[in-house]
């Protein structure tokens, strides 16, 4: 199991070593990495003072003052920005989706572009948002995205959409979400100094149907990794971007 892999597509191509099957949940994309910032799409097409100014102010929850920042430096380039990012997408893309294995199950993050997933997936790779399969005889459920937040992350979705793909699932063993359910303890960063916006949707629906586990990332330096809900074990699969190591479940 990983998450937020966020252009780690060395430590990604080991990650299924010895397993049966790597789930992926979701942000692939390098934007800005916030404890390097000269790495991602951001510092390549405006260097790192910018970076770190942008990092400033997201940190400082400035938001309105980010996006004019942001949209300051993308009037000077030469070049639709929606192109611009979008080719920078598909390098990344390119090399992290070369990287999986045979057989990954993966669903998206906040930050990545579903609409370029097809292109990228191979056929040893199963893309499921709202859906179920079965892995190894217990059922998997997944639901990729997240809610909409003051950042504006490209795969943000309404409450009410989100919680229609939770119930489309219905009962699984295992629950796999990029975003975590609604618990203070799961969605503070204690690095960013923040609550990140966890799903009520899914804590109920955790507490309705009891799934083994309840898997996620999307919170980077979480106040707790894991705890139980009911007879649920939710667990943060990681920060793979920065620990290079896989969550392993085994049974």
């Amino acid at each position: 199991m990983v998450s937020d892999v966020h252009g780690n597509a060395r430590d990604l191509a080991r990650a299924g070593e010895g397993a049966d099957a790597l789930v992926c949940l979701g942000d692939l994309i390098l934007f800005l990495d916030y404890a390097d910032h000269s790495r991602g799409i951001f510092p390549d097409l405006f260097g790192v003072e910018n970076a770190d100014r942008l990092v400033e102010l997201r940190t400082a929850r400035r938001f309105d003052e980010a996006r004019e920042l942001g949209s300051r430096l993308w009037s000077g380039v030469d070049g639709d920005k929606a192109q611009l990012i979008e080719g920078a997408v598909r390098r990344q893309y390119a090399e992290l989706f070369a990287a999986f294995p045979t057989p990954t199950y993966a669903t998206y993050g906040n930050v990545d572009m579903p609409p370029l997933w097809p292109e990228y997936a191979g056929p040893g790779t199963t893309v499921l948002d709202g859906e179920r399969v079965e892995i190894g005889g217990r059922v998997f459920g997944f639901v990729g995205g997240g809610l909409r937040t003051p950042m504006r992350t490209p795969y943000e979705i309404g409450d009410e959409e989100y919680a229609a793909k939770i119930e489309a699932i219905g009962e699984v063993d295992v629950l796999c979400t990029h975003i975590p359910p609604q618990v203070p303890e799961l969605v503070y960063d204690t690095v960013a100094r923040r609550f990140e916006r966890g799903s009520r949707a899914l804590l109920d629906a955790i507490r309705r149907t009891r799934p083994r586990y309840a898997l996620f990332g999307h919170v980077h330096q979480p106040l707790a990794r894991r705890m139980r809900v009911g007879a649920t074990e939710c667990v943060n699969v990681g920060h793979f971007a920065s620990t290079g190591r896989p969550w392993v479940m085994e049974w």
